[in-house]
């Protein structure tokens, strides 16, 4: 029986869905997910290669690319600020891990990409990195992972569709 002539919940009356709490509860899982692995990934690359983890995404945004990347490109790829990924390439230039070069049609357009030095030290680390990630992954059977990817494909389309 409902009372006080309103049928809507708690979380409908103050702007959210029916199912504000559930998202919530999602979203801390998915939190306290990736805060604990990015923890341990950070710590792992520092001990073992001396690197940031920002320093392993700018390297791994330039393994993705043959041709290289604009820094505005490179700051969008690696989930970056413009200045922060300007020190980062100026450091990693100093250590001969990359190279920076004008642009082709306008030289005020500079492309960054991995020197061979560079490309041996990423691949070193990204087999790593797999290793590490497989390792934190190893009691999830083939089928669960699947069933994993398969049911965050809608969440993340719904975060795309949905900004806050």
């Amino acid at each position: 029986m409902v009372t006080g002539g309103s049928s809507q919940s708690g979380a409908e009356k103050s702007g959210g869905s029916g199912h504000s709490k559930g998202s919530l509860r999602l979203w801390l899982r998915l939190l306290s997910c990736s805060v604990i692995l990015e923890k341990r990934l950070r710590l792992r690359l520092q001990r073992e290669f001396g690197a940031t983890l920002p320093r392993f995404d700018v390297l791994a945004a330039l393994d993705r690319s043959s041709d290289g990347l604009t820094m505005g490109e490179l700051s969008r790829q690696a989930l970056m600020s413009n200045g922060n990924v300007t020190g980062l390439v100026a450091r990693l230039i100093g250590e001969k891990l990359i190279v920076r070069k004008d642009g082709d049609h306008d030289r005020r357009v500079q492309r960054v990409s991995l020197t061979r030095k560079g490309r041996t030290l990423f691949k070193r680390m990204a087999i790593t990195h797999e290793r590490w990630i497989d390792a934190s992954f190893r009691d999830l059977s083939d089928r669960e992972i699947t069933t994993l990817l398969a049911s965050l494909a809608p969440l993340r389309q719904s975060i795309d569709r949905n900004p806050i």
